[in-house]
């Protein structure tokens, strides 16, 4: 928890959570939490850009930070911005796909079958 603290205190932003456990483990999971793009932006990217993680979570990291910057360029305000963001995120964090992509392609040709008979 103190480690939590610490963080907090050095990169000056973000939110310390606690997720209550009521089941058999015996104690509450804290977290560390960024959610301002402009932190994100102007502190913890350009941190671990300069200290850069030496563990599976690099290439994630680099990812998280190529998405960010495409938001930056207001990419994610049209659909082709969107899909390129949704592409980056389905590798991320995770071992198999997201439906998402799925589901999203599904819903564009439909609307796209809509529009056509209009």
């Amino acid at each position: 928890m103190r480690a939590l603290h610490d963080l907090k205190e050095f990169f000056e932003c973000g939110k310390i959570f606690v997720n209550r456990r009521n089941d058999n483990h015996k104690e509450h999971l804290y977290r560390f939490c960024v959610r301002s793009i402009t932190d994100l932006r102007d502190k913890i990217i350009p941190f671990f850009q300069e200290n850069q993680l030496r563990t599976a979570k690099r290439s994630d990291f680099e990812k998280f930070a190529r998405v960010l910057a495409l938001i930056g360029e207001r990419k994610h305000l049209n659909s082709e911005g969107i899909m390129e963001i949704a592409n980056i995120a389905q590798t991320m964090n995770r071992k198999k796909p997201s439906r998402f992509l799925e589901s999203s392609e599904t819903t564009r040709q439909a609307s796209s079958k809509q529009k056509m008979k209009i």
